[in-house]
């Protein structure tokens, strides 16, 4: 366990892995810090995304916001779980911190011209990016050189990651001094996803692990969907904005105003109804496809908001596309929202619940609702309100019984005897 500093210092200190099982262990004001950078690079994506989805240009929009959500959310991962299983808070930690914070600035500053090539066919403009993944690589190959030296006992499972980082950057670069046709660049792209994601596997399972604490990283995971859903507010003040401008104040803005608000906060919602901690601090083992999964989760989050800003743009009559097309840009997003949930949440309890087919089958004709209505002619709005209730579906039955199944399901998976590999890290 890391030294014990006295309170208001900051001195260097012996990186030698946090307690696992520290009780109370909660996400730090440098880590919230952290993650305001990621408001700004979700609000860019999402952004790129609605405008691009408004114009009618699908298939740029949806590969430039998948490239651009994988690198945001892989960069917030790698940070997150290193700092999980080694912050020692002090000036060094602190230091390195702030230069991956710059780093994230500028990944975000990269995103418009990379939309923009994609939108265009000629090839991946990711120099700017990958030019944030440099300084944001460096940091975190330094603070895992850090850690392999300062904990011998894990120096195999660091080095894996430092290795894996630095050879995954080294592919990136390769795609800046290279012009690549787009169709070769994006295999390029799968190929180094692949090395990327590979690193934690090997480091975890097969090289010791490192001493991350299950309920400090669910919490750190539940605070990056927090931020997500802070596009679905942005949405709603541009739909908003845009009826006002439009019509002045009137009913529709209350409409308009209840539904992106409600959409947002039935998403949020659903999102805790997750026993995340609880199975992750038994089993460790189910962190990763838990961990690679919310990256879809939070991806088809910020995506909802980008969907809400594009019915913004048809409210303005800025959109180029129909109004169905209109209301499928946030009701295919929250649809797979809805999807990767009850998935996780199957995964895992490692049960089924046969109410979740009942649940999962209102909200798909919630869903189909909205968009038979935009198709029959009812206004933007009414459509909106109708897409809201789509997570209420489930909202509702899981506090008439869908929580009692939870109870019982998280205490039959809590009671279930560990195979060796899954046996909970011991603190040393």
């Amino acid at each position: 366990m890391s030294e014990t500093k006295q309170p208001g210092a900051h001195h260097v200190s012996r990186m030698s892995g946090r307690d696992p099982h520290e009780g109370h262990r909660a996400a730090t004001p440098l880590e919230l810090l952290f993650d305001l950078t990621f408001v700004i690079a979700f609000s860019l994506a999402a952004s790129q995304l609605a405008h691009l989805l408004a114009e009618g240009h699908f298939k740029a929009g949806l590969i430039g916001f998948g490239f651009a959500s994988f690198a945001i959310c892989w960069a917030w991962v790698n940070f997150s779980w290193f700092a999980s299983a080694y912050d020692t808070d002090d000036w060094v930690f602190r230091s390195v911190t702030m230069v991956q914070m710059v780093g994230v600035l500028i990944l975000a500053i990269g995103l418009p011209p990379m939309f923009e090539s994609i939108d265009k066919g000629e090839y991946l403009n990711n120099g700017v990016m990958v030019l944030g993944y440099v300084v944001m690589r460096v940091a975190m190959v330094f603070q895992w050189l850090r850690a392999a030296r300062q904990d011998p006992s894990r120096r195999k499972a660091c080095m894996t990651y430092a290795t894996a980082v630095s050879i995954a950057q080294l592919g990136w670069v390769i795609l800046i001094f290279i012009d690549f046709s787009l169709l070769v660049t994006l295999a390029f792209v799968v190929v180094l996803t692949a090395v990327e994601m590979a690193g934690p596997v090997i480091a975890e399972s097969f090289q010791g692990g490192t001493p991350w604490h299950a309920h400090h990283i669910a919490e750190r995971y539940s605070l990056l969907a927090i931020i997500a859903l802070g596009e679905g507010v942005v949405g709603t003040v541009a739909s908003v904005t845009a009826v006002v401008e439009g019509h002045g104040w009137n009913p529709d803005v209350a409409l308009v105003c209840i539904a992106g608000t409600g959409l947002t906060f039935g998403m949020w919602w659903i999102y805790f109804m997750l026993p995340s901690a609880e199975i992750l601090h038994r089993f460790r083992k189910r962190a990763f496809v838990w961990a690679y999964g919310h990256m879809l989760i939070f991806a088809a989050i910020v995506a909802t908001g980008a969907g809400l800003h594009v019915a913004a743009y048809y409210i303005e009559h800025k959109a180029h596309i129909s109004s169905v097309a209109t209301v499928m840009t946030v009701v295919v997003p929250v649809a797979i929202y809805v999807a990767l949930i009850y998935a996780m949440y199957t995964y895992l309890l490692r049960r089924s619940d046969r109410l979740h087919i009942w649940l999962l089958a209102g909200t798909a004709f919630v869903l189909a609702a909205s968009v038979a209505a935009a198709a029959a002619g009812i206004p933007m709005t009414i459509c909106l309100i109708i897409l809201m209730l789509a997570p209420v579906v489930t909202i509702v039955g899981y506090e008439f019984a869908g929580h009692q199944n939870r109870v019982r399901a998280l205490q039959d998976a809590l009671r279930e005897e560990l195979h060796p590999d899954q046996q909970p890290i011991s603190t040393r």
